[in-house]
């Protein structure tokens, strides 16, 4: 790590532990009542050039930044990167035009205002974003935009979804949808409800919506990026997005097993035995040091990689990633909450709020079976293997 980066990184350490981990006890309360708290966190990383759209760091020296503020669950929003804003900063960033970059990403990298992204259906696989039932066309000079979405992360609150739409069904299948960006408070936009996660739907940015657009009519020029458009920005989206998850993810494994330590060092399971002196939490801790450390490297490996040579030449590398952190991550926080007994099931720790929240890990931005695949597919060609398309 340079120089440079290795005094930032032990900034925002510095800036995650003083100032938002205090705040992770009140996780949950409802978001209305932690926003204000959070609204002066964010000034005071605005105030120590900490704002992460500030910045505009290399991704390889953001997955560093990344993976600091994944010590806490808020870490990522005190300072304007967190998911789904930073990914479509970078959409419109990319395919925007000058009068969508004045409205809607010049306020987002601000922090004044958030936004959404829907996509997933829940009537068509996720797996699949090649098909879908979401419809817009254009009607007197307005995209007229109708179907049902679930799983629009942060909705609650947001000003305005980027909505990816089939404009085009007869075309070819890789070409057939475009991204519309819609304000929230369009008529014919309707938030059916924030979808319960293992029983909580909570409110405000860390929640997933059910929406549905019925005939809502967005102008013309709200188009980003062109029609048919649409899978390939989801996919430039979607590249960059995984590694931000995955240096998120590995420092919620550091967290989780520095918690799992301490507690293992702490508790005792008769006078003068602690936890630690167990052969199973020893071997639990060796093997979780060691596979933070490996996704660690891959990950750092996987940025490098794109960064110099493009995402489509990591494109292994970073399916790799998403699978294997993500595994990681799980098989990590369930040895801490296992460590931590009937504590590390309540909230008085933030392992059950990673839990819930993070369990989709293995599910969004592509399940693992299907990033194991494209592995997979990878390796055996080396091998003169080819498998024909549907």
């Amino acid at each position: 790590m340079p120089e440079k980066m290795q005094h930032l990184v032990s900034r925002v350490r510095d800036f995650v532990s003083r100032e938002v981990q205090p705040l992770e006890p009140r996780l949950g309360e409802p978001w209305h009542s932690l926003e204000p708290a959070l609204r002066e966190v964010r000034a005071k990383a605005k105030a120590l050039d900490l704002w992460a759209p500030q910045r505009d760091l290399p991704l390889s020296e953001f997955a560093h930044v990344s993976e600091e503020l994944g010590r806490s669950p808020l870490g990522h929003y005190a300072v304007n990167c967190q998911a789904p804003d930073v990914g479509n900063m970078e959409l419109i960033e990319l395919a925007g035009s000058a009068e969508q970059k004045a409205r809607w990403l010049e306020p987002l990298l601000a922090g004044e205002i958030r936004s959404c992204f829907s996509m997933t259906e829940p009537e068509r696989p996720g797996s699949n974003p090649t098909w879908m039932e979401t419809r817009a066309g254009i009607e007197e000079g307005s995209w007229v935009i109708d179907g049902h979405k679930w799983f629009t992360s942060a909705a609650d609150g947001a000003h305005f979804a980027i909505v990816m739409a089939v404009t085009d069904p007869e075309a070819p299948r890789h070409l057939r949808a475009s991204m519309i960006i819609v304000p929230l408070e369009t008529p014919g936009f309707v938030r059916v409800r924030n979808i319960p996660v293992m029983g909580h739907a909570g409110e405000g940015w860390p929640t997933h919506a059910e929406v549905r657009y019925q005939r809502c009519r967005v102008p013309e020029a709200n188009l980003l990026g062109g029609r048919g458009a649409g899978f390939a920005l989801a996919q430039a989206r979607l590249g960059p997005g995984r590694i931000h998850h995955c240096m998120r993810w590995i420092w919620i494994c550091e967290r989780a097993f520095e918690m799992m330590c301490q507690r293992a060092a702490s508790r005792e399971v008769a006078k003068g035995v602690p936890l630690a002196t167990k052969q199973t939490v020893q071997e639990w801790i060796a093997e979780s040091r060691a596979s933070i450390d490996a996704a660690r490297f891959m990950v750092l490996h996987a940025a490098w990689k794109m960064e110099h040579e493009g995402q489509k030449a990591a494109r292994v590398e970073i399916s790799t990633i998403k699978f294997f952190v993500a595994g990681v991550l799980q098989e990590v926080l369930d040895r801490a909450i296992q460590v931590h007994g009937a504590l590390g099931m309540t909230d008085d720790t933030p392992l059950a709020w990673w839990y819930r929240h993070e369990r989709a890990a293995r599910i969004y931005d592509g399940p693992d079976e299907v990033h194991k695949q494209v592995v997979a597919r990878q390796v055996l060609r080396g091998y003169g293997f080819s498998e024909a398309k549907p």
